[in-house]
């Protein structure tokens, strides 16, 4: 077990106040850029009694403040550890591992795995984001205005100065702990955060002296308001819950959303759902007070109503003048009007709650917008009412009904349509009456496509006659009209060799000889007896046969 310090802390305090501070946190933040305005901010100068930079609005801890000098938690409530050197050591092991802070009595094998178990960036290694992290959170979790008087500038009496040393004692004593660390545990335990295990040989963590209680993930120990993992494991308890300093002295006592602080005295204001110390509900431009006062919201701080016209109110774009708050503000495209000033540019009447029309960044009524400026719908030949859709081709406009097919009359909207001497038509009326169609099927042909005879076919629809082979690339002949294939045509319409018994064709060529209504090859009109072609010789018949000359002497 990792000894987190059960703390038998005693109080730097002299004279029932506590030890003086080494230097004043409005001189060394002075200057230091916003981290939200960027350039915008001159640099953070605290407001006279706000917790917020002059110069940007912005509060203390948006400011890139310088941290404390790797200050400890119990330092910076004021309380110091019975063994003060091992508070130094600690301090000094920290810097050599690399981290402005670690958990007391681990090894630095464990302060890895301790470190590693945490959410990337805010892992407090020295000069990152996490180490700014921690800086940020111990100003947030642990507000220095409630860890002293001299960080107080409203403990305007001496009951407050008491209420505010009772305050310090209660917390100090009874709430305030340090988790401590469990290097390696034995059993599984349920966490009290996610409820999911911390399983044996893990990291677990205990509130200050109960280990045999509840226990949590590193990652988990977090404040139950504000649910942020609480800085260097300082933790406040109240009713069984751990809270971070802030949100527990705020169970305690209320705390004004001006100035930050807490307010120890009897009277306070009430507004907004927040706390206010009597002279702090104020205009957020002007510190006058609302207290009594109309005041309106602007990202949630109040301005009295001066203040708010001066500041944010618009500029009527026809008169010139503010539009007040007791003036209705009428906009259009990032202009604005008063509700008098609302009127069209040409006759004058009102356009409140009416449509109109714009031209040269003036407004005008639909009827002298019509009259003067409107256009035209080349189908219908009507004006165009402002906020009427309207479609355009070639520089002609219609209206949205108006845009329709010549041969259906069916609105086009946003469908497809081909446009033929100045007709539009829609896609299927144009297939209809002037795609090219297939002479086969019928049905248009939209890709490729062979042509025969000068008509049009589908490649899969032009087929022999005969077999129904596709012709598409292939050699074909034609018989009354219709094509068929080299096989198809001789076996249904070319002559028969009477030599080789099969079709002349005579595609390609092919030469052949006839006699007496008979017909060869040139190849294969050849002598009966010899085989000697008889192609321009002369020859002789025997029976069905020919013969040549001397075969016919012998």
């Amino acid at each position: 077990m990792a000894d987190g310090g059960k703390i038998q802390a005693k109080f730097r305090r002299e004279g029932g106040k506590p030890a003086k501070r080494r230097f004043s946190y409005e001189e060394i933040d002075k200057g230091q850029s916003c981290l939200r305005c960027g350039d915008r901010c001159q640099g953070f100068s605290l407001h006279k009694w706000r917790n917020a930079c002059t110069n940007c609005g912005c509060m203390r801890e948006d400011h890139d403040l310088i941290h404390d000098n790797l200050v400890t938690v119990c330092e910076r409530l004021g309380l110091e550890l019975k063994d003060h050197n091992e508070t130094e050591r600690t301090k000094e092991g920290a810097i050599s591992l690399g981290y402005s802070w670690t958990p007391v009595g681990l090894s630095a094998s464990k302060v890895e795995e301790f470190m590693n178990s945490l959410p990337s960036p805010i892992i407090p290694k020295l000069h990152s984001a996490g180490e700014k992290y921690r800086d940020r959170q111990l100003i947030l979790q642990i507000p220095k205005q409630d860890l002293a008087p001299e960080y107080c500038r409203h403990l305007n009496d001496s009951v407050a100065r008491e209420n505010f040393y009772q305050f310090l004692d209660i917390r100090d004593e009874t709430a305030f702990g340090l988790g401590q660390v469990e290097d390696y545990l034995t059993d599984d335990k349920p966490c009290s955060r996610c409820g999911k295990d911390v399983e044996a040989g893990e990291i677990g963590l205990y509130v200050d002296g109960k280990q045999e209680e509840e226990c949590w993930h590193p990652a988990c120990f977090t404040c139950t308001t504000c649910e942020e993992i609480l800085v260097d494991l300082a933790h406040f308890v109240k009713d069984s819950q751990i809270y971070c300093e802030r949100h527990y002295a705020e169970l305690i006592m209320p705390r004004c959303a001006g100035c930050d602080e807490l307010i120890f005295s009897g009277e306070y204001i009430r507004a907004m759902n927040e706390n206010y110390h009597s002279g702090h509900f104020c205009c957020h431009n002007c510190d006058k007070t609302l207290s009594g006062h109309r005041y309106i919201l602007r990202e949630e701080n109040p301005y009295c109503i001066g203040c708010y016209e001066d500041v944010f109110a618009n500029i009527c774009d026809e008169c010139g003048d503010k539009i007040g708050t007791d003036s209705k503000d009428l906009s259009y495209m990032d202009r604005h009007w008063h509700e008098s000033c609302f009127f069209c540019a040409m006759c004058k009447k009102s356009l409140v709650d009416k449509s109109f029309g714009t031209r040269d960044e003036k407004l005008y009524c639909n009827k002298c917008f019509e009259d003067n400026f409107a256009t035209k719908c080349n189908g219908c030949g009507l004006c165009f009412k402002p906020g009427t859709k309207k479609m355009e081709y070639k520089g002609k406009e219609w209206h949205d009904k108006c845009f329709k097919c010549k041969n259906c009359s069916e609105p086009i909207g946003t469908r497809s349509f081909i446009p033929r001497e100045d007709v539009i038509y829609c896609l299927t009326c144009y297939e209809d009456k002037f795609a090219t169609k297939c002479k086969g099927c019928k049905k248009v042909i939209s890709d490729g496509g062979v042509t025969y005879r000068n008509e049009p076919w589908h490649r899969e629809c032009f087929i022999c006659s005969g077999c129904k082979t596709c012709l598409a690339r292939e050699r074909f002949t034609s018989r009354d009209d219709k094509p068929y294939c080299t096989n198809c045509y001789g076996e249904l319409f070319a002559k028969k060799c009477c030599g080789c018994k099969k079709p002349i064709t005579g595609i390609g060529g092919t030469r052949f000889v006839s006699f007496e209504e008979r017909h060869w090859h040139n190849d294969c009109f050849n002598c009966k007896r010899c085989d000697t072609s008889l192609v321009n010789q002369g020859f002789m018949t025997e029976n069905d046969d020919v013969i040549c000359a001397k075969c016919g002497q012998d």
